[in-house]
């Protein structure tokens, strides 16, 4: 399969995925901004929380095929904040898979994925 059909394909899935409401039956939910950017990219991920008591850390990466980077905050169970922003600076030209991730005291609780863009700067190879 081609690079571009295997990121259509993968791109399709994720747009089935990102398709969530946050009530009481949805832990969590992400917001990636903007979708499509040039670099040296600046992306703000925002993550509404419905936090449980059991609740411990949440987890946002930003990863493409050459670049990762993440953030990782603690948390206080039901007294977690709903709203947490990160931002992720000077994210270099690439396709990124954006994963949102709440611990809890048993394990992985809820993942969210998102996709951004970053391409090329005007200019650049």
């Amino acid at each position: 399969m081609g690079t571009i059909l295997k990121i259509a394909a993968f791109s399709c899935a994720i747009l089935l995925l990102a398709v969530t409401t946050l009530d009481s039956a949805t832990p969590l939910k992400m917001e990636v901004s903007p979708a499509v950017s040039r670099a040296p990219a600046v992306l703000k991920v925002r993550v509404m929380l419905n936090a449980m008591p059991d609740d411990r850390i949440l987890t946002v990466a930003a990863e493409s095929a050459t670049f990762y980077r993440s953030s990782e905050i603690e948390l206080d169970g039901a007294r977690s904040n709903p709203l947490n922003v990160f931002e992720f600076r000077d994210l270099p030209t690439g396709l990124y898979q954006v994963t949102g991730m709440v611990v809890n005291t048993h394990g992985p609780r809820a993942t969210v994925l998102r996709l951004a863009k970053v391409d090329p700067s005007p200019g650049s190879q």
